[in-house]
């Protein structure tokens, strides 16, 4: 039998009031509080290194930042993420190198059923809790996302891909364009990399 985690991670319904999962919101949450609050520089990067799942060299979180894991977030070399980004990572956020993230950007790895029948499961007690489906959020190398994007889970942005700012990401980004607009759409290709 799967754990709530696991079944997070693959995408399944899972309860997020599972101890497992409460013990790392936990842990996220103090993380990321310590992240916004802490004026010592080294503080600050010991705790960016241990709330994230990986991270590279030379990765800059210019301000706030909110995740609620934490630990599902992998991010490349030279990484900079700038003021009030969310990462909502109740599955896998995968930032490849050299990625900037202008300010106000929105991850959000989980969804609810369209249909309000199916946005809540009855556990064996009689109690209700909110069903959730998680998907993964995957962005290539060289990636520029403007501000206030908003990139929904299940979406896989390419190499080399510039997204305007206000775009709402739904849909997958190919490497070597740029994407806008509501829902983001190719707007022009750009030049291969060397």
């Amino acid at each position: 039998m799967m754990t709530e985690h696991e079944k997070l991670l693959a995408g399944q319904d899972y309860d997020y009031r599972d101890p497992e999962l409460q013990e790392l919101l936990a842990r996220g949450r103090k993380l990321v509080g310590l992240i916004n609050t802490t004026q010592d520089v080294t503080e600050r990067a010991t705790a960016i290194k241990s709330l994230f799942g990986k991270t590279g060299t030379g990765l800059t979180i210019n301000g706030t930042f909110s995740a609620i894991y934490g630990q599902h977030i992998s991010v490349g070399d030279d990484v900079f993420i700038n003021g009030n980004c969310t990462f909502q990572d109740s599955n896998r956020i995968t930032l490849g190198n050299r990625v900037i993230i202008a300010p106000d950007t929105k991850l959000y790895c989980g969804a609810h059923a369209l249909d309000a029948t199916k946005r809540f499961g009855t556990r064996a007690d009689g109690s209700k809790y909110l069903i959730t489906y998680t998907k993964p959020i995957t962005i290539g190398s060289d990636v520029w996302i403007g501000g206030n994007v908003t990139i929904i889970g299940g979406v896989h942005i390419g190499n080399n891909v510039v997204v305007a700012a206000g775009a709402v990401v739904a849909k997958d980004v190919p490497d070597n364009t740029i994407v806008g607009g509501v829902p983001a759409k190719v707007i022009r290709p750009l030049a291969p990399l060397s």
